[in-house]
């Protein structure tokens, strides 16, 4: 199938705008809806499904990123183009903000509507934990290694056709089981940039962590499995 930049461009686009919208929508919808408590459960599931959903409706045409993180790690591990990263994170970003834009006009459209933190990412006393600078910054960087390592090893050529998508939702699911507490969990740059513009003030003079973090996590995890973990099978994208 030939994959134009517009078609590879729009799937980026609509799947991180889904993600954003099904994980954050969790988050500021139905966890916050008094009686309805689906809790860090139900939205750690909830962005899980999303990538789930969004690899097998998008993945054909994009390789289902929805991630900056995602793309540059993929760059990092040789398995896609350096010119091919500025239209994926553009598009990511965008399908982030979209989403955050839509999810705050459906959060303000009943009366003595809250939006709270809006699911934006936070450390120290932003972090549900309160958890600290350091804590924050080791957990997203872990956190994101790890999604890339996943990645990475669900989509080479040696690993089950056909799962991918579903290793790597699942392994999203977890990282929120175990993050949320610290950061709210962001391990993707876009995700945290769109709620962060509707969301408390303060978020934005914290966004930088969720930039840096995910971006640094991705390039470690990107580099362990290319020199440590790659089969003879995969080849290099150059």
């Amino acid at each position: 199938m030939h994959k134009t930049n517009i078609s590879i461009w729009s799937a980026e686009f609509l799947g991180t705008f889904w993600l954003t919208l099904g994980g954050c929508g969790s988050a500021v919808l139905a966890a916050a809806f008094p009686g309805l408590g689906i809790g860090l459960l139900g939205v750690s599931l909830a962005f899980g499904l999303t990538v789930v959903t969004g690899a097998y409706a998008f993945g054909p045409v994009s390789g289902a990123h929805f991630n900056p993180a995602v793309s540059f790690g993929l760059v990092v591990a040789g398995r896609m183009r350096a010119s091919m990263l500025p239209g994926y994170v553009i598009s990511q970003v965008l399908g982030a903000c979209a989403a955050a834009g839509v999810l705050y006009l459906i959060a303000t459209g009943r009366p003595g509507a809250d939006i709270g933190s809006f699911a934006v990412n936070g450390y120290g006393i932003h972090s549900p934990g309160q958890y600290g600078l350091v804590a924050a910054l080791l957990c997203e960087v872990v956190m994101t290694a790890m999604f890339l390592i996943v990645i990475l090893g669900a989509t080479a050529k040696p690993a089950a056709s056909g799962f991918a998508g579903l290793a790597i939702g699942l392994c999203l699911t977890l990282i929120h089981l175990v993050s949320i507490p610290v950061t709210n969990t962001s391990v993707n740059p876009a995700r945290s940039i769109g709620p962060a513009l509707f969301g408390p003030a303060w978020a934005s003079s914290q966004l930088w962590l969720f930039v840096v973090a995910p971006l640094a996590g991705a390039a470690i995890g990107a580099l362990v499995h290319r020199f440590l973990l790659k089969s003879s099978d995969e080849a290099d994208a150059g």
